[in-house]
């Protein structure tokens, strides 16, 4: 079993920045990826950015260049920083943890709300 609790979200105005952090428990020996997922009201869930156990990491075309994945040591924790937030950003984000090929588990999510 893995636990997965995210922080940092929170409320910032268009252009601002934020950073989540995805706090990993359990048999974390086991996860190959983390990952960040979002979910807008009314819109699918969709990934964000995710970073493999060798460092490899993978973004969304919506948030090249604005987002960072990044971890602190071999899988934990795992960072989002965001910076020049949009409005449509705004967003339930979930860190999530991939075993093999499906990920597994999830965290309980942290609101992100930019305002224009």
């Amino acid at each position: 079993q893995v636990q997965l609790v995210e922080s940092g979200g929170g409320l910032v105005q268009s252009g601002g920045s934020l950073r989540l952090s995805c706090a990993a428990s359990g048999s974390i020996f086991s996860i190959n990826v983390m990952g960040w997922y979002r979910q807008a009201p009314g819109k699918a869930r969709e990934l964000v950015a995710d970073i493999t156990s060798g460092g490899s990491t993978n973004y969304a075309d919506s948030v090249k260049g604005r987002f960072t994945i990044s971890r602190d040591n071999a899988k934990n924790p795992v960072y989002l920083q965001m910076n020049s937030l949009k409005p449509e950003d705004t967003a339930v984000y979930y860190c999530a943890a991939k075993l093999g090929p499906t990920y597994v588990y999830w965290g309980q999510g942290t609101q992100v709300t930019v305002s224009s």
